[in-house]
């Protein structure tokens, strides 16, 4: 399987890797040889979901085969580990399964796919996902966003949340917060008021909209603290960066040195971020 070629051949090609192929033999194995795979990405399987598909397989039997790869001691699981955790619940002995010969970047990449075309990956692990993708087929967001179907935006906003603290990360992926709390957090200019701000997030059950109007209020209090240091600064610049900051969608700063000099920092948070804003730069979006 190569999933480069895949992408080349549109969306409907990307998963076909993961349907069995008509000259594929399906075998019963034994659910005891079976391994899970070390490359999923997805880290949390939900008791509930796994218990009512357990009971599905128990009426209807196991649908769609899994696909496992043969390994040292059995078989490692390429795709299908939900339908493997559910066969072991419904305490079935064998599964239907086809063997391929597949090395660890096809494997990884194939379990990335399963896990994209569910749509119940957390925000973090499909973050994840989308990331080791563009690593694995060196793609920019916007390829992957066209090749997936989804808008650049969507890829873009997940990927993000991978620049916020590890443990409002694993918030996210436990749903302690939602995604539109993390990408709204990303806007707070103090980052050492994070962890605070979280916790108030939960004692005080703040829902986005609170929670922008509350960042925005804590951004101002630093702008004022700021402006207290930066008494003579012209109000010109002030004016440009807050425009600056809307047109690029993140933080800008214009420090002014002598003589009418100076220069704009532009914050940028990954290579994709940094080409999205030369992209806006050069007039080409």
């Amino acid at each position: 399987m190569q999933v480069a070629k895949a992408l080349g051949r549109g969306i409907n090609a990307f998963f076909s890797d993961l349907d069995v192929k008509e000259e594929e033999t399906i075998q019963e194995l034994k659910v005891t040889v079976l391994r899970p795979n070390p490359y999923q990405p997805r880290k949390v399987f939900q008791k509930e979901a796994i218990e009512e598909l357990a009971l599905s397989i128990q009426e209807h039997g196991i649908l769609q085969p899994l696909i496992v790869r043969k390994s040292i001691k059995g078989y490692e699981i390429v795709a299908g580990e939900r339908r493997f955790r559910a066969a072991k619940e419904a305490k079935l002995e064998t599964v239907p399964a086809v063997v391929r010969n597949l090395n660890d970047q096809q494997m990884m990449e194939l379990a990335l796919l399963e896990n994209l075309q569910r749509e119940d990956l957390t925000p973090i692990e499909e973050a994840l996902a989308y990331e080791m993708l563009m690593e694995q087929l060196n793609m920019t967001q916007e390829q992957l966003a066209k090749r997936l179907g989804k808008s650049r935006p969507h890829v873009a906003n997940h990927v993000r949340l991978l620049s916020l603290p590890p443990f409002i990360q694993e918030m996210i992926a436990n749903g302690k917060i939602s995604m539109g709390h993390g990408r709204t957090l990303l806007a707070l200019k103090d980052k050492t008021k994070l962890q605070d701000l979280v916790k108030r997030i939960e004692k005080e059950s703040l829902n986005v909209r609170q929670l922008e109007q509350l960042i925005q209020s804590m951004n101002e209090n630093v702008s004022r603290e700021t402006n207290k240091k930066e008494t003579q600064r012209n109000v010109f610049f002030v004016e440009q960066e807050t425009f600056l900051r809307e047109k690029f969608g993140t933080g800008v700063k214009i420090k002014e040195t002598k003589k009418e000099k100076g220069k704009i920092e532009i914050e940028f948070f990954n290579k994709d971020d940094f080409n999205r804003i030369l992209e806006l730069l050069s007039g080409e979006k």
